[in-house]
């Protein structure tokens, strides 16, 4: 496996340890604690999809961190699933209420995370700062905005299956690279 896969693999894992703290928690304690996945990809220089969506211009080596990203999602909902109990109950509780949002109100919820994510990452590799990461990433949630990694927790730690996972998934990839790349289109300058 290549460093950047790999690199990918142990962002996943990390998001998907913030997911899970946001279900053991819920509410604003599981937002705030969530942070803890971001910050440690920021820290750590791991590939996070979201956090490199608005800034690389390589579709397939962004397909590939997000694939992988995927995968470290997939071994923590797994997790979830395979423990039961409060947090796989609260998994289920997510799923549900995401897919009830349909497709239009998914898409932007996306954007909103992919904005906000985007932002984040761009102002900790301006000031070498963990606190727009650290507020960030409690403000997505508390919008009830959607990051198409973390949700992979959800989606696996659920252990339903729901046909609606077929354009809901697809939906918030797409919404959250569009949000990532709402500074690129109006900041051009904050890429170099």
């Amino acid at each position: 496996m290549s460093k950047d896969n790999r690199l990918s693999l142990f962002a996943g894992i990390l998001i998907g340890l913030g997911a899970c703290g946001y279900l053991a928690l819920g509410g604003l304690p599981g937002a705030i604690i969530f942070a803890f996945g971001l910050i440690g990809v920021v820290l750590s220089g791991t590939l996070l999809y979201t956090g490199k969506a608005g800034v690389m211009t390589d579709i397939w080596a962004l397909t590939k961190i997000w694939f992988f990203n995927v995968v470290g999602c997939v071994l923590l909902g797994l997790l979830i699933a395979s423990l039961g109990g409060e947090s796989m109950e609260r998994a289920g509780s997510v799923v549900s209420a995401r897919l009830a949002q349909g497709p239009w109100r998914a898409f932007l919820r996306a954007i909103g995370c992919g904005l906000i994510i985007d932002i984040a990452v761009w102002l900790y590799r301006s000031t070498k700062s963990i606190f727009p990461v650290l507020f960030g990433v409690p403000l997505f949630i508390v919008c009830g905005f959607y990051h198409s990694i973390a949700d992979v927790v959800y989606l696996v730690g659920a252990w339903k299956w729901d046909n609606a996972i077929l354009w809901y998934y697809p939906i918030i990839v797409f919404g959250n690279y569009a949000g990532c790349n709402v500074r690129r289109i109006l900041l051009p300058e904050s890429n170099k």
